[in-house]
């Protein structure tokens, strides 16, 4: 079985750059869609970073970032739903995997600091 998280997080990015060239090229929308790109591809990039974490306190840390970016994410897509840039169900769709990252990152991130307090 492979790393779940590190898989989900980079067809998360994947789609995410899609989303963005979606909305630059159909949309017209170049800032709000640059943040987005910003924050939901940087958890990926964090996720495989923690992989090469120097202590287990730097893994958590990284995660947490990467959890961090998920949660900004989060923010960019209600926004960009709530101002007609994405239908309801656009945003619904790639709101829901990101919710599903958080609850792996937060899932992760506190199993490792249990383990860590044994």
């Amino acid at each position: 079985m492979g790393n779940v998280v590190k898989e989900k997080s980079f067809d998360f990015a994947v789609r995410i750059v899609n989303l963005h060239k979606y909305l630059r090229s159909e949309k017209k929308e170049f800032v709000l869609s640059k943040q987005l790109l910003r924050s939901g591809t940087a958890n990926a990039a964090l996720v495989r970073e923690a992989e090469q974490a120097e202590s287990k306190p730097d893994f958590v840390h990284k995660m947490a970032i990467a959890l961090k970016e998920a949660n900004e994410t989060e923010y960019w897509t209600i926004l960009l739903g709530e101002t007609g840039y994405l239908t309801a169900c656009e945003a619904e769709s790639i709101g829901a995997d990101n919710k599903e990252l958080l609850r792996l990152l937060t899932s992760i991130i506190n199993s490792t600091k249990q383990k860590m307090a044994q």
